[in-house]
């Protein structure tokens, strides 16, 4: 698919109790509540400190190690966005380093995910500014473009939609459709109290385990 220079409307404004929904909900369970059918951008991992990701997607195509539109994009995004970069994952130039990375969380962006390569992850390791990508050059980019801002991307076989709410921690990243996010949320804490009873149960020596053989007796073993 060919790429040129273009810039669509941002998406309308996500209600803001449920983009709080997803606070403290962990990727694994929002992605067990997503028919584990989104690889959630599979080979991206974070570089900052750990802090949890929480925003509203704002995304970028661009071409392989070109940042022209990443740049506009900064200048166009609103606190709370997040900056998701499809960069076809090459990993020869980087996208982005230090000095993009504290214009925008100075601007209130939450951060960044790049499906390509990043710079000066020595800076980023200590800051809670999110910042996922796939992997890290000391080359830096071409500020050419072209490249394409609030369209649909993909980004580590994950697609991206402009207004999809992005959460992140140590275990990934994950987009998730804002038309879908109220229902996600919702199964997401139900299985989150499931799961604190499983856990107590577990302390206190009560856990249930005959599932296991009953599945398997489903499945016609025989012991």
């Amino acid at each position: 698919m060919s790429i040129g220079f273009s810039i669509a409307p941002r998406a309308p404004a996500i209600d803001p109790a449920v983009l709080a929904a997803f606070e403290g909900v962990p990727t694994p369970i929002a992605s067990d509540n997503m028919a584990r059918l989104f690889a959630g951008g599979t080979g991206l991992r974070p570089y900052h400190d750990g802090t949890p990701l929480l925003g509203v997607a704002l995304t970028v195509r661009t071409r392989p190690g070109d940042n022209l539109m990443v740049h506009k994009a900064i200048d166009l995004a609103e606190p709370g966005d997040v900056i998701v970069i499809d960069a076809g994952g090459e990993l020869t130039n980087s996208i982005l380093g230090e000095i993009m990375t504290t214009l925008a969380a100075k601007k209130g962006i939450a951060g960044f995910v790049v499906d390509g390569a990043v710079r000066d992850t020595d800076s980023m390791a200590t800051r809670p500014f999110a910042v996922y990508a796939r992997g890290v050059t000391h080359r830096g980019p071409y500020k050419d473009g072209p490249g394409e801002i609030n369209g649909l991307i993909s980004v580590g076989g994950m697609p991206v939609r402009p207004g999809d709410i992005v959460i992140g921690d140590a275990d990934g990243v994950l987009a998730i459709p804002r038309d879908e996010a109220a229902a996600i949320a919702a199964l997401c804490h139900a299985q989150m109290e499931r799961e604190k009873v499983i856990l107590a149960s577990i302390a206190d020596g009560t856990v249930d385990r005959s599932w296991v053989d009953a599945t398997l007796a489903a499945r016609g073993f025989k012991p």
